[in-house]
């Protein structure tokens, strides 16, 4: 379990230098650019499980911790066609992963820590709420102290997936299992198993658990190993093998007792649990799922906690201080490694048109069309 209180956030080495970013991409002031727009784009519910483009949505306000930031590249996730399946409210704006250019900052932001005219990417809890709204759209809200600063190495396209499955591999790996960090890893190699390693939460946790030192267990189809071999994984097993958790716990020395569950849906939960060793251990999940073993603890975490503020979809959760230390403990990892380029982004499809066809690409991703990659669409593109 990482400690929040273990990384120092003024060590020069690890905390990116924000101001000097900033000053490189044409910052004008602390709170606010010389313009701003009243109505923007946005891709909106329309209350029956579909979605629909409309340009006279609002633009708007950020509040306390929030800035406003102008929506460059938004890449999907498949919580959109979810979310999709259970909000019934029209006109509230679809999306929650960004890359894009600090507009606005608002009131209780920490002085310094972001500047007008910075390129942010990150994640938000969004398409819950009129208020809060998505990130299909040319202007989004987030949370100042829970994303990365894009390195000028990175495109706007490429970090607009590092938010929802970066944090989310982050929480995984360290919010409740005692592992080792990029900053801090380990001289002796031990195994871990990231079951769905080319999904997006899982090319995020097979680099970082491989930066932390482990050795690196996981699984996909056959076309997607040597991905995932470029990634740092130790070996690849194809998950559609009947002897996969036998070969796993083979090639482990049945020493395995900390793994990841990037797919927690059907019989994926069983299946890494017997995979595990004769000892048994830990599997972060996900999704919600039940473990078979009674010796293996499976633990499913929400990535919207570590914002640290109290909200009631999927399910009520009350606000967690210890989780938003983690989450600012987890952009400061995120943003050392794509400082110095050790961490690659998921691969990118980028759709035409921008957003002008998200219902099709929505529709897409929930028939499983999408693998080893994110759906991406750059917002100047929209018609």
């Amino acid at each position: 379990m990482l400690d929040p209180n273990a990384v120092d956030v003024t060590t020069p080495s690890i905390c990116y230098n924000i101001l000097t970013s900033a000053a490189t991409t044409g910052a004008t002031s602390r709170n606010m650019t010389n313009t701003r727009a009243t109505y923007m784009k946005a891709v909106v519910t329309t209350g029956d499980g579909g979605v629909v483009l409309k340009t006279d949505v609002l633009v708007p306000t950020p509040g306390p911790g929030q800035i406003l930031v102008k929506v460059v590249a938004a890449a999907q996730n498949p919580s959109e066609w979810m979310t999709l399946a259970f909000i019934n409210t029209p006109d509230i704006v679809l999306g929650r992963d960004f890359a894009g250019i600090v507009e606005e900052i608002g009131p209780d932001v920490p002085h310094g820590l972001r500047v007008v005219g910075e390129r942010v990417a990150g994640f938000i809890n969004g398409a819950m709420t009129k208020e809060l709204g998505g990130t299909f759209a040319e202007y989004c809200l987030a949370e100042a102290q829970i994303l990365v600063t894009i390195p000028a190495t990175l495109s706007f396209e490429d970090a607009a997936g590092i938010g929802l499955a970066g944090f989310t591999a982050c929480q995984a790996l360290w919010q409740n299992q005692d592992l080792p960090t990029p900053l801090n890893p380990t001289s002796n190699p031990f195994p871990i198993l990231i079951w769905g390693g080319a999904s997006a939460v899982g090319q995020y946790a097979v680099q970082l658990a491989k930066l932390s030192g482990l050795q690196v267990i996981t699984t996909a189809s056959p076309k997607n190993h040597e991905l995932l071999k470029g990634l740092g994984a130790d070996a690849v097993f194809d998950y559609r093998d009947p002897e996969v958790s036998n070969k796993i716990r083979q090639f482990s020395g049945d020493k395995l007792a900390h793994a990841v569950d990037c797919i927690a849906t059907g019989d994926t939960p069983a299946l890494v649990s017997t995979s595990f060793g004769s000892d048994g251990g830990y599997v972060a999940l996900v999704m919600p799922g039940d473990i078979p073993r009674t010796d293996v603890k499976g633990e499913f975490s929400l990535v919207y906690t570590l914002f640290g503020k109290a909200f009631d979809f999927p399910m009520p959760y009350p606000a967690y201080p210890k989780h938003f230390e983690l989450g600012k403990k987890f952009g400061i990892i995120l943003n050392s490694l794509l400082r110095d380029e050790r961490l690659k982004t998921t691969p990118v499809k980028l759709v035409p048109n921008g957003l002008v066809d998200a219902q099709k690409w929505i529709q897409y991703q929930k028939d499983g069309n999408v693998s080893a990659e994110k759906i991406t669409y750059r917002i100047g593109d929209t018609l």
